[in-house]
């Protein structure tokens, strides 16, 4: 049978794995597909020393790419939105099928991109945009097809999760440890995508859209980032018993999705609690299944290209099925997505962690409790450091039950107002999993 021709637009990190990938796998992969995949050019204006691409056509303009007749796959590896964008459209409207790795681009232009697929008649396919070498979209889309999915919760950027895992075992700052991931390449010399959750956001949007059938939202998603974690709040998260983590949630409540990324605390038993430096996991709650975890490298040259040759493969499985027969990219049939709203970050509930730096006086307990009973909020633990009084201030540390965020507004609000607390009140949001 006729090999299927790739051509592979960016020949960076990934992209030099995924064509290392393809031709050091290629007798395996043919087995697997059930006919031959080689890539026939390749679009890039740097070449990669760790790619030894021998006699490939090479061009520097991914336009030459996207209109070579020859081409079936368009594998798109640039990033951005913009120009990769630009280049997904018009691969879709010569008929090439196209895999993609840009979760970015999904996540906010998905909804284009994926109705201009079905009219032309071809795969969008996009498991590497999420937790790289971990195969979660398929997880979702495919086997928990069966499944309700009740809510999922992921540990999706390495960057974040290196940064914390550092605080926690060492000590140290979040300054001090984004500086050396930096310097070891886990983050980028503007890291704020990485830290202020806008990546895990981009991820998480692809995975609720599976998991719920609703559209991609990208712009209704929370976002909340760690740079303002300190060491004090990771130590005392320990002595309660928890484990803070950048976790992105989303969740199917009666009222609408709750899809946020921010700093939260997990039980430290929990599986999930334990994945530490650059490793991801993602867990996913089905109504069937119950709850799953999904864990392994969520970057790098070849985690990542494994799901992108993993794409390329079940696109050339399905070359010749009928379109209408086709898993649907969001998992869904697309005249079946849910119009179920996503949720204000003030309309979802979570327990919460609070830290209050009081004056060290009688009776500032009491006026804790009336504020927070005053709103419906119940205490499940509380913690006063006594020994840590300094300058007259005492740090008071306590966790609430699930309440709506609102509630916690308010009461944040009030508690600041009082004469006896001293400085912003730090809260992060708490979540069981369980």
């Amino acid at each position: 049978m006729k090999p299927v021709k790739v051509g592979i637009c960016g020949l960076g990190t990934v992209g030099g794995g995924t064509f290392n990938v393809l031709k050091r796998n290629a007798e395996e992969i043919a087995r697997r597909a059930g006919r031959g995949i080689e890539v026939a050019q390749i679009a890039t204006r740097h070449p990669n020393s760790k790619c030894d691409t021998g006699s490939t056509p090479i061009t520097a303009d991914i336009f030459d790419l996207v209109n070579n007749p020859e081409i079936d796959i368009v594998v798109e590896l640039i990033g951005g939105y913009t120009v990769a964008k630009e280049l997904v459209l018009k691969a879709i409207e010569n008929g090439k099928h196209v895999v993609t790795a840009n979760k970015a681009l999904i996540a906010v232009h998905g909804n284009e991109i994926f109705a201009k697929a079905r009219e032309k008649g071809v795969i969008v396919a996009f498991e590497a945009s999420v937790a790289g070498g971990i195969p979660v979209i398929k997880a979702i889309r495919e086997g928990l097809a069966g499944n309700r999915i009740n809510w999922l919760a992921g540990i999706i950027n390495g960057t974040g999760n290196f940064i914390l895992t550092e605080m926690r075992e060492k000590g140290r700052t979040f300054e001090d440890v984004l500086k050396e991931a930096q310097e070891l390449g886990y983050a980028e010399a503007d890291p704020t995508f990485d830290v202020e959750g806008i990546d895990a956001a981009h991820k998480l949007t692809i995975l609720a859209s599976i998991a719920f059938g609703i559209p991609l939202q990208f712009d209704k998603a929370y976002t909340e980032g760690i740079a303002r974690l300190t060491t004090a709040d990771v130590n005392y998260a320990e002595a309660l018993g928890y484990r803070i983590k950048h976790l992105g949630v989303a969740r199917r409540t009666e009222a609408g999705i709750e899809l946020r990324v921010h700093p939260t605390l997990i039980p430290a038993d929990r599986l999930i609690a334990n994945v530490n430096g650059v490793m991801n996991a993602v867990m996913v709650n089905g109504d069937a299944v119950g709850s799953t975890l999904y864990y392994g490298a969520g970057a790098g040259m070849e985690p990542t290209a494994s799901a992108v040759v993993a794409d390329v493969v079940d696109v050339t499985r399905a070359l010749t099925t009928d379109p209408n027969n086709r898993v649907p990219h969001l998992a869904f049939q697309p005249d079946s997505l849910s119009d179920h709203p996503i949720l204000p970050i003030t309309a979802c509930e979570s327990a919460y962690y609070l830290r209050i730096q009081a004056k060290d006086h009688p009776g500032v307990l009491a006026q804790v409790a009336t504020i927070l009973s005053e709103r419906g909020i119940n205490i499940e633990s509380i913690m006063q450091k006594e020994a840590e009084v300094q300058d007259g201030l005492v740090p008071v540390i306590l966790v609430t039950h699930r309440v709506v965020e609102q509630r916690i507004d308010d009461a944040i609000a009030a508690l600041e107002r009082l004469d006896d607390v001293v400085d912003k009140v730090v809260r992060i949001r708490v979540e069981q999993l369980n």
